[in-house]
């Protein structure tokens, strides 16, 4: 089975717990080569949340410093199956939906777009302004997928990694990889 290289960017939203799952959904996998991002932001909110560090969760990972925009997800000649901004905050989906390459994550994210890969953006902010709906549309007009951290209740989830893990089983349904992270519906 040939190897699906996968990026996964971590901005500084409040929601790691969603990213925790799915490195630990892609991590340990032969058939995925995975890349992470850890925004300096999102360093801080992890710590908060988790009390982890980031070398914690991408132990098996190629790590790129967040500064780093000579790293090879910059570059539209380094080829990829897919990169997941999750958790993505409203200022990481403002630098997408305009297209401001300021950090790593902003540069990949606009390569992902241009070279028509698959671009999964998790948001986990409420209420949302109109200004975030805009970005939201225009990013999703671009080529971006959507998926707010928003899980569902139908598998009966008894765990806080319940929720997270159905929400990173969607994203990785969007990628085509299979998992068992959540029993779908009807099954």
């Amino acid at each position: 089975m040939e190897s699906k290289r996968i990026i996964l960017a971590i901005s500084g939203a409040s929601g790691s717990l969603y990213a925790a799952s799915l490195i630990q959904g892609l991590v340990d996998r032969d058939d995925v080569e995975l890349h992470v991002i850890v925004s300096d932001a999102a360093r801080e909110v992890l710590a908060l949340e988790t009390g982890l560090q980031p070398d914690a969760l991408t132990r098996g990972a190629t790590v790129h410093a967040p500064d780093d925009i000579a790293a090879p997800p910059a570059s539209g000649s380094w080829r990829h199956d897919g990169m997941i901004i999750c958790p993505c905050s409203m200022a990481t989906l403002s630098a997408v939906a305009t297209g401001f390459g300021h950090t790593l994550i902003h540069r990949a994210a606009d390569v992902t777009l241009k070279e028509r890969r698959k671009l999964i953006l998790v948001p986990r902010e409420t209420p949302l302004s109109a200004i975030h709906l805009q970005n939201m549309l225009t990013a999703t007009q671009a080529g971006a997928v959507i998926l707010p951290a928003c899980p569902g209740f139908y598998h009966r989830p008894a765990t806080i990694a319940d929720l997270t893990d159905q929400v990173a089983g969607k994203v990785l349904d969007q990628l085509d990889i299979p998992h068992s992270l959540f029993r779908r519906w009807g099954e």
